[in-house]
């Protein structure tokens, strides 16, 4: 069953929607994207990106580039992960994403709980709102298929790690191959690659 999200949190500010993804996984970057929408968009077919299949994610990727008035996708890598911590780097990655957007937005809606003031520009953070909104969603959809594909390119480098399914969360096949191979370049090592209370069965 398809229900549109809304368009907008103000009617009456430009609004950038903002949303990250990545944030647990055990390699690679986290990735945001910021997408600006016409005030009277319509799209049935836009939400939450964890609730549509990577087909179509890669169409309504099209969709929001082609009918978006402003739209950027930033990544921090997993480097600087390890030296900020990750709820920083997240944030750090949304502000990097607003900061590449051509027109200035005068209100920002967040996916989630915690933000950071960016500029002098008021913010909303809204749990869920990647299912609420539209542009919350379409942001979701360009960081989850941006960092989808990036992980996809480094599953060819480090192939053992099973990066081309898992996208470098923490699946059993992912610890595994830590196990048995090390950590890479890619490898967040603030955090918990080893997990000790996993029985592995070889």
């Amino acid at each position: 069953m398809k229900s549109e999200l809304q368009s907008y949190y103000n009617k009456d500010l430009i609004e950038a929607g903002c949303d990250e993804v990545g944030r647990g996984c055990l390699a690679g970057p986290v990735v945001a994207a910021a997408v600006i929408l016409p005030k009277d968009y319509r799209h049935p077919d836009i939400n939450d990106s964890k609730q549509l299949s990577a087909q179509k994610r890669a169409k309504l990727k099209e969709d929001i580039i082609r009918d978006a008035i402003s739209w950027s996708v930033a990544f921090i890598d997993n480097k600087e992960i390890d030296s900020i911590n990750i709820l920083k780097a997240s944030i750090k990655a949304m502000h990097k994403a607003l900061d590449q957007l051509s027109v200035t937005p005068q209100f920002i809606i967040v996916d989630g709980n915690k933000f950071y003031q960016y500029k002098d520009i008021p913010y909303k953070t809204i749990v869920k709102g990647d299912s609420l909104y539209l542009s919350i969603a379409a942001a979701s959809i360009l960081a989850k298929v941006a960092r989808d594909e990036y992980m996809e390119e480094m599953h060819n480098e480090y192939p053992q790690y099973g990066w081309k399914k898992n996208k470098g969360y923490g699946t059993l096949e992912h610890r595994k191959a830590i196990l048995e191979y090390g950590i890479t370049p890619l490898h967040r090592t603030s955090f918990a690659l080893f997990d000790t209370q996993t029985s592995f069965d070889f």
